[in-house]
């Protein structure tokens, strides 16, 4: 069984920002965590609208910051400020499918189509700092193309340290089921990425030869579920969780913002529980921090201290 510094919290956009990533560290303190992939075009110019690119990391713990972009000189510009603000190591984002990312800016996914403007970034970013540098990337474009084990020997030309592997093509998106590849003879440690929900799938990346596992959509609305993995217990009332996690939020984005950026958290947080149904329906017409808050108690049954 793998130990809690090999089992990682994958990047999810739009979800592990700082506050999710404050709430999954009080859970899991000993854990790798992946920051939300940030734009090495916004970071370098600094874009005020975007508060990911002022994040510090020094008090993270083991945290990696993710980045995506095609420019190897923006890249290394970007690592460079996320190694500055604190960031342990530098994730290179090489799996993004949306076609935003991945066909539009040639950036995310589109890397495993053109192994040689990939290489030009890992050692551009290589060679700009001197923290570890992974890169996470996906089996391949679609099935026609599993090449996974070419760019991966790139990387590791690189100089590259380790890899999370995703077990989907991109042409998958994240339908059907992830298929996890034999990586023992891999010239670099492999991360194991895809619907990584148990015991038993921990158990079979790691027959597989892989170094760690890394938990994605397992965690939406289960910040525990790193620990809970490792055999941590499921906290006893989640909604005072829920309400921490709300607080987080509120401090980091304002509460007008933290009220709408919440309301997919709160979902995920009530998934499969009675009445879940309903308490979606109302959280979504919310627009008051304070009402928010209420709705939350009553539905866990906890008490609100305002």
């Amino acid at each position: 069984m793998f130990s809690n510094n090999q089992i990682f919290a994958a990047p999810l956009a739009g979800v592990t920002d700082r506050p999710f990533r404050r709430i999954i560290r009080e859970f899991s303190p000993e854990n790798p965590l992946v920051t939300e992939m940030i734009s090495c075009h916004s970071l370098v110019a600094a874009h005020k609208n975007c508060l990911r690119n002022f994040d510090r990391y020094d008090d993270e713990g083991q945290i990696g910051a993710q980045i995506f972009g095609a420019d190897a000189t923006l890249m290394a510009e970007a690592a460079k400020i996320l190694q500055d603000a604190g960031a342990k190591w530098i994730d290179i984002n090489m799996g993004c499918p949306v076609p935003k990312v991945a066909t539009r800016a040639n950036a995310g996914a589109y890397l495993m189509r053109n192994h040689k403007l990939a290489g030009e970034i890992m050692s551009a970013v290589v060679r700009a700092v001197q923290i570890p540098v992974s890169i996470k990337t996906r089996l391949g474009w679609d099935d026609k193309h599993i090449d996974w084990l070419n760019l991966i020997n790139v990387a590791a030309g690189c100089g590259v340290q380790f890899a999370a592997l995703h077990g989907r093509t991109r042409a998958q998106l994240y339908l059907g089921n992830a298929v996890l590849p034999d990586v023992h003879d891999a010239p670099i440690p492999i991360i194991a990425n895809g619907d990584i929900r148990n015991t038993s799938d921990v158990a079979h990346a790691e027959s597989l030869g892989y170094a760690g596992v890394m938990i994605g959509r397992g965690l939406l609305g289960r910040p525990w579920a790193l620990s809970e993995i490792a055999g941590g217990a499921v906290p006893d009332n989640i909604g005072l969780v829920v309400l921490k996690h709300l607080e987080y939020t509120i401090e980091y984005y304002g509460a007008r913002s933290a009220v709408m950026m919440f309301r997919k958290h709160a979902a995920w947080y009530s998934s499969g529980l009675p009445n879940s149904s309903e308490f979606r329906v109302r959280v979504n017409s919310i627009t008051d921090v304070n009402d928010l808050k209420r709705e939350i108690c009553e539905f866990w049954g906890c008490e609100l201290n305002m």
